[in-house]
Parts: structure tokens; C-alpha cells; sequence
């Protein structure tokens, strides 16, 4: 019975040891399977493609603002991802239509983020941008604007995820005020404005800096109807004012019914507005009476080699030179990329630090960012329309 009881003992030791040899193994083969499952998850990652949010109005009135930095986009991808992409991982294009119009640009933002966009160019409007930016910040995306010049979304301090390679109102609306007193001189200026965040903040700085300015008036501020048909009655007021001069904040569609209602009274004083207008569209829609127009815009920055570079591959693509904000977009895009290769992540905190710190060689100059957003090096000229084309006259 003895000798039983120890065979018993002995063969329950075996099976004992045999189970947990087995459960050694499988154990291990599951560490092993998690490791390698872990560590294909991150080989995958570190291959997926960045996705570049590209993000303004595509279509409608204003599309001519937008469409240009679709293709400033396609040109700078179809380059890099040629040499293989940012570390290794290629550059897919998300293209978001928002119309220019802020309850629009909520939902296009929103779509962004649901298709896991790692960084965005756009908006292109101040409005549209400042509707989007606020969805951007909640999903820790960057996102750069080459348009976009509402002062209040670097300078409030609200939008640490914004950046612009564009200089803001402030300094535009500066430089059309110094131009008309003290270029054109002329001293009592009508100030107008489209009502939109846009075109009313820089009005709004434009009549602040002739208030102060001696000997300056501002004959009559007033907002206008986007998109009406009529503008007689402004410009009936505009002509009882006495006004030598105006100045205009929106954009083109309303400032070439302005411009050409005011002509065909024989209003000759000089029309003066911004880079909403600073567009060939607005020159094709008032045809004749666009001659003579001033318009802030971008630097001049044709000599640039890589704007040469630049354009030369826009018109051998798509066989006519670019539109508004081209090289503004094209810097954008190389300047979002450059930072994620520098930082070697697509995560918020490295993108913002590196846009920060990182100089980079674009259309617009070498450029980086201060700690608002704002691209230091940029900065306005005064364009003229002369024989149907905008000419950098300051």
C-alpha cells in the first residue's frame, strides 16, 4: 500500500511539473505573440502615411483664394513623397471644401479631425479660420493658414495651435493708411467694410490709425451687404461726403461692384483695399473699371529662387501661373513638413516647438515663427492695377 500511495506521489509530481512546463510555454508564447504584436503596431505607425488637411473654400465665389493652396499642396507632396516622404512615411492629402463661410468651416474641421489628420493647411478665410480653430485646439492639431490675417488669432492668445505665413491686419491696414496720406496725399478718406471678421477688423484698425493721424478725417464708415447686387446707395453716400479717397475692407466680389458702380458716376478718386482683392478674379470681374486700384498684398518675393522654382512647376503642371496666396501656401506647406521631419513626430507639442526653432527655406524667404504664430520676415507691399495686371508700386 505504501509502495502505491509513493507511485501515486510520483506520478501526480510529473503531471504536476509536465502542466506547468506547458504553461510555461504557452505563457511565454503569448509574451513573445504580444511583443510581436506590440512591436508591428509600431513598425506600422512609424510607416503610415501623414495626413496634410488641406482646408478653404473650393468652390462658390471665393474659390479662387482657395484652389491655389490645393495645388501649392499637390506640388510640394508629389515632391517629397518622390523622395520618399518625411522619414520614411509618405504624405497623403485630405481636401476639405468650407466655402469660406464659418458655420460651413465647423463641420469641414470636425471631418478633419474624424479622418485623422495630422496637421492642417488652412483655413484661407479669417472667418472660416477662426469658426475651425477651436476644434483644432481641443484635437491637438496644429493648423497654418496662408491667408488668414484677422489680427485677434495670434495676438489673443487663444490659439496656441494657430501659425500664418501671412502678416495680419494690423500692419496691412498701417500700410494702407500711410500710403493714402502720405503717398497719394489725401486726407479725407471714406472707410469701408464687408461686416465679416475679415474685412471689418481691418477697417477698424484702418479708421483707428487715421483718427489719430493730424489732419486726417474719416469722411464716413459704414458696413456694406456682402453679396447684394445694388451698392448705389453707398456710393451715393460716398460721392456726398466729399471724400478724396476710400479704403476698403473684404473682398473682391463686392469691392468690383463698388468700384465699377462708383466709375460709371465718374467718381475717379482712388479706391483703396486689400489682399481680398488683391486677385485677378477682381480684375476679370470689374474688367475696365479695375483700372488704377490699390490693393495691399504679400511681399513681392518673385526673385526668390524657390518661388521661381516654385512657379515654374505650377505652370509645367497645370499650364497657367498660380493664383492668390500661392507662394504664402506653398511656404505653409513646407514649413508644417519641414517641422515634422525636424521633430521626427507628428505629435502636437514637437510640431509646435519645432515651427518655433526650426528655420526653413521657402518662396517667402527663410523663415520660422515667433510664439503667437506669426511667420517673422513677412510682410505687405502696395500693388497697383496698370494695364490689366497688379503692379508692386510700395
Amino acid at each position: 500500500m505504501a509502495k502505491r500511495i509513493f507511485h501515486d506521489s510520483i506520478i501526480k509530481a510529473i503531471l504536476i511539473v509536465a502542466t506547468l512546463a506547458v504553461v510555461g510555454i504557452f505563457v511565454t508564447a503569448c509574451g513573445q505573440g504580444e511583443q510581436q504584436t506590440a512591436d508591428q503596431a509600431t513598425q506600422a505607425k512609424a510607416l503610415a502615411p501623414i495626413k496634410l488637411a488641406v482646408v478653404g473654400p473650393h468652390s462658390g465665389d471665393l474659390a479662387s483664394y482657395g484652389i491655389p493652396t490645393i495645388k501649392a499642396a499637390e506640388l510640394v507632396v508629389e515632391r517629397r513623397n518622390a523622395l520618399n516622404g518625411v522619414n520614411g512615411r509618405k504624405i497623403e492629402l485630405l481636401v476639405q471644401d468650407d466655402v469660406c463661410k464659418p458655420e460651413v468651416a465647423t463641420n469641414t474641421a470636425t471631418k478633419v479631425v474624424g479622418d485623422g489628420a495630422h496637421i492642417v493647411l488652412g483655413h484661407i478665410c479669417s472667418g472660416a479660420t477662426k469658426a475651425a480653430l477651436g476644434i483644432y485646439k481641443d484635437s491637438k492639431l496644429v493648423a497654418m493658414s496662408p491667408s488668414a490675417t484677422n489680427p485677434g488669432l495670434t495676438q489673443s492668445g487663444d490659439y496656441p495651435n494657430f501659425f500664418r505665413t501671412i502678416a495680419s491686419d494690423d500692419a496691412q491696414a498701417r500700410l494702407q493708411v500711410d500710403f493714402a496720406l502720405n503717398s497719394l496725399k489725401v486726407s479725407n478718406i471714406v472707410v469701408l467694410h464687408d461686416k465679416g471678421d475679415y474685412g471689418k477688423g481691418l477697417a477698424e484698425f484702418a479708421k483707428s490709425f487715421l483718427e489719430k493721424e493730424s489732419g486726417a478725417k474719416v469722411a464716413l464708415y459704414e458696413g456694406i451687404t456682402p453679396g447684394a447686387v445694388d451698392y448705389s446707395a453707398v456710393v451715393q453716400k460716398i460721392k456726398n461726403s466729399g471724400a478724396d479717397a476710400v479704403i476698403f475692407g473684404g473682398y473682391h466680389p463686392e469691392a468690383s461692384k463698388i468700384v465699377t458702380q462708383m466709375r460709371k458716376k465718374a467718381m475717379k478718386i482712388p479706391f483703396i483695399s486689400d489682399d481680398g482683392v488683391k486677385d485677378e478674379t477682381f480684375i476679370k470681374v470689374a474688367g475696365k473699371y479695375a483700372e488704377g486700384v490699390y490693393a495691399t498684398g504679400p511681399q513681392d518675393t518673385s526673385k526668390n529662387p524657390l518661388n521661381i522654382e516654385a512657379l515654374e512647376a505650377h505652370r509645367k503642371k497645370y499650364n497657367e501661373d498660380p493664383g492668390a496666396f500661392f507662394p504664402n501656401a506653398y511656404a505653409a506647406c513646407l514649413a508644417l513638413i519641414n517641422a515634422i521631419e525636424k521633430s521626427g513626430s507628428t505629435e502636437y507639442d514637437n510640431i509646435v516647438k519645432a515651427l518655433q526653432n526650426e528655420w526653413v527655406a521657402t518662396p517667402l524667404g527663410i523663415i520660422k515663427f515667433d510664439n503667437r504664430g506669426d511667420a517673422i520676415g513677412v510682410g505687405f507691399s502696395m500693388y497697383q492695377v496698370r494695364n490689366g495686371v497688379y503692379v508692386e508700386v510700395n
